[in-house]
């Protein structure tokens, strides 16, 4: 971690983590394109019921990478004891904590599903596919807090395996469910549960056979110390996942009341697509975090500033190839998930909207994650609040009011480069940061 050239160590560890944020953004592509062959309803209700999906996500983030950021800072201070304990409170407290919080949403699927903004004809099925998602929570999370645990101390090729394996289940079982069987968006939801549980027992087994970490009951520590470094180290994962569960749900109304179910439909597939794009990038900046906090832990600013500066590199290079090919085509690409003229044009235009932003979007959430794993947590939460929160909503609201169904199509694209505009100072002042420690520490010797 501190001797090996900071490309190649980060290639070699971004390489599973991207394949395993792709397979697990499959989750959620795999359910709209097999979904949206019953409709634009059942197809919206994926979309109504992706903010809970992205909440549960969030909670696993946000115990995972709190608990990660403190392993691989004491993995590489070598104190292994600590690392363990740590990732016993984050994955007993994650499992427990959306127990709790999946078990009470039970009682109130129908409201829910109003407040993420289903129509009349949407609501049931929204309903029907949350209910079965709400009882996979504990598993779901957790699968993430383990699936980042591993990768914070080095193991991230496990972390893929049991994330890749899941999702090539949910594929195959997404088409037995929803049509052999007949059950429709509850399928798509059962196959999502059964393919997470298994990916969950699998982290369990790597996790198991670690030699960095022991999660053990008996490591457990109801300790203040442990609980605030996961919330200063998952903090601003929760607030950038987590908002983009709020955000959906503003969209989603905003999209109801300016074209109703065919609009919900539409931002859905956009949605799915744009989450599969962005999962590469973060893939990427987690392949980058250990590096990060081991590097910083050792006092190794030089490396940390390379790191950071190939990392900005690659993703922006490679954002702009995918941004130009979903400018080009995305009518097809729209058409691909759903055969239907209303849904293809607002989506294309979305599509091409949000591909435009896409390349600033690779600064911002790299940016963030380099501000999280060394510890600024006040700037990387601001950062994290930014582009689906700060940005986001209040553009939502204001832009669909003025320009109708234009302002929905065109608000993520409008975010994301305010977003930028907010990342762009941050990260100046923390290259000045690490040029400044790296010349005392020289200076030292």
């Amino acid at each position: 971690m501190t001797t090996r050239p900071v490309e190649k160590l980060i290639c070699s560890l971004a390489v599973p983590t991207i394949i395993s944020m792709l397979v697990t953004a499959l989750y959620n592509i795999a359910d709209t394109f097999f979904v949206s062959n019953l409709g634009n309803d059942q197809t919206g209700a994926v979309g109504v019921v992706f903010p809970v999906m992205a909440l549960i996500q969030a909670v696993g983030f946000f115990f995972g990478q709190g608990s990660g950021n403190y392993i691989s800072r004491a993995l590489g201070k070598g104190d292994p004891g600590s690392a363990s304990k740590m990732a016993s409170v984050g994955f007993f407290t994650s499992f427990v904590f959306t127990g709790l919080l999946a078990f009470t949403a039970l009682f109130f699927a129908e409201p829910i599903a109003e407040v993420l903004g289903s129509t009349a004809l949407i609501r049931p099925h929204a309903v029907s596919y949350m209910k079965w998602i709400l009882l996979g929570a504990p598993f779901m999370a957790s699968s993430y807090v383990l699936n980042n645990q591993l990768r914070f101390q080095g193991n991230a090729l496990y972390s893929m395996i049991g994330i890749g394996v899941g999702a090539v289940v949910n594929v195959g079982l997404d088409p037995l469910f929803i049509s052999v069987l007949d059950m429709g968006v509850s399928g798509a939801a059962l196959a999502t549960v059964i393919s997470q549980l298994l990916s969950f027992c699998l982290l369990l087994v790597a996790t198991a056979k670690s030699d960095s970490l022991k999660i053990r009951l008996r490591n457990y520590r109801f300790e203040w110390k442990y609980y605030r470094e996961i919330f200063i180290g998952g903090t601003p994962s929760l607030f950038r996942q987590g908002l983009s569960s709020v955000a959906t749900a503003f969209l989603n109304r905003a999209a109801g009341i300016c074209g109703a179910e065919a609009a919900i439909a539409a931002m859905t597939v956009v949605s799915k697509l744009m989450q599969f794009a962005t999962s590469a990038l973060i893939g990427f900046g987690q392949g980058f975090q250990p590096v990060c906090g081991f590097n910083w832990g050792a006092g190794l600013y030089g490396r940390v500033r390379k790191a950071i500066l190939f990392c900005l590199k690659v993703s922006v290079t490679v954002l702009v190839a995918i941004a130009a090919a979903g400018i080009i085509f995305a009518p097809w690409i729209i058409g691909i998930f759903r055969d239907d003229e209303t849904v293809i044009r607002i989506g294309a235009a979305a599509l091409r909207a949000q591909c435009a932003a896409l390349p600033l979007t690779g600064v911002t959430i790299m940016t963030n994650m380099a501000l999280q794993n060394i510890g600024k947590v006040f700037r990387a939460t601001l950062l994290a609040m930014s582009r689906q929160g700060l940005m986001f909503i209040p553009v939502v609201l204001i832009l669909p009011a003025l320009f109708g169904l234009g302002g929905v199509v065109y608000s993520q694209c409008v975010a994301d480069v305010l977003a930028f505009a907010v990342a762009l100072p941050l990260l100046v002042s923390l290259f000045r940061e690490l040029k400044k420690r790296a010349c005392e520490q020289e200076g030292a010797r």
